[in-house]
């Protein structure tokens, strides 16, 4: 097989543009679901709506060989965030409805990751009417795939991902980390609301820039 590099302009953040941008800070209300009744009204609230941004956090093992089940389960509203403390409560019914419920869409990113961990520490659940964000910026000329580049290309803040590695199954979790959480599930939603709308366009962005992308060449309808 043969390649091609050639010069297109597509959306793109470098590492040094994101670090010299104002950090997020979340407004909204945080609600800590540590119990199967509190998972019940949380998930009758967020029924209310027909889309939500979605997230979850593994405690991270540095020993190798070592797998962690899914900790927490952020799922939020542009007003509300829920941090679902799986590892105190597991899935509870209404949650795993909520989850498997077509008609509700759930917005996240690398969901296959998140999915992977799902079905390792809770069986038998089908997630469904979920849209990945790494498909959707696609669509808008935005080649980055990580949620900070991506958010910072449409808004010109920055998520800080200092808490990324922190005990998600802590007894208690500091505010740090429950601001940590629920930025990054509002955010996807705050992503997909923004693209949605019509208001970013690639060609206007400041990060609309000159990249080099390979390509495969193809000569007499085959791939050499």
């Amino acid at each position: 097989m043969k390649f091609a590099l050639g010069i297109m302009k597509k959306v793109t953040i470098s590492k040094e543009e994101v670090a010299i941008l104002e950090k997020v800070s979340y407004k909204g209300a945080i609600h800590i679901i540590d119990s199967t009744a509190q998972a019940r009204a949380a998930v009758a609230h967020l029924r209310k709506f027909k889309i939500v941004g979605f997230d979850t956090e593994t405690r991270p093992s540095f020993k190798k060989g070592v797998l962690r089940n899914m900790a927490l389960m952020q799922i939020s509203t542009l007003e509300d965030c829920f941090l679902f403390r799986l590892n105190m409560i597991g899935i509870p019914d209404s949650l795993r409805e909520f989850l498997e419920d077509a008609e509700i869409s759930k917005v996240g990113l690398s969901l296959k990751d998140d999915f992977n961990v799902l079905h390792r520490s809770f069986d038998a659940l089908s997630p469904n009417g979920f849209i990945e964000l790494q498909n959707l910026v696609e669509e808008y000329e935005i080649v980055d795939k990580s949620l900070q580049k991506i958010y910072a290309v449409l808004f010109n803040k920055k998520i800080s991902k200092g808490q990324r590695l922190s005990n998600w199954e802590a007894s208690e979790l500091s505010y740090a980390q429950q601001e940590y959480a629920a930025i990054d599930a509002l955010a996807c939603l705050e992503i997909y609301n923004h693209l949605k709308s019509g208001e970013f366009k690639p060609t206007e962005s400041q990060y609309y820039k000159e990249i080099i992308e390979q390509t495969d060449i193809i000569a007499n309808n085959e791939t050499i």
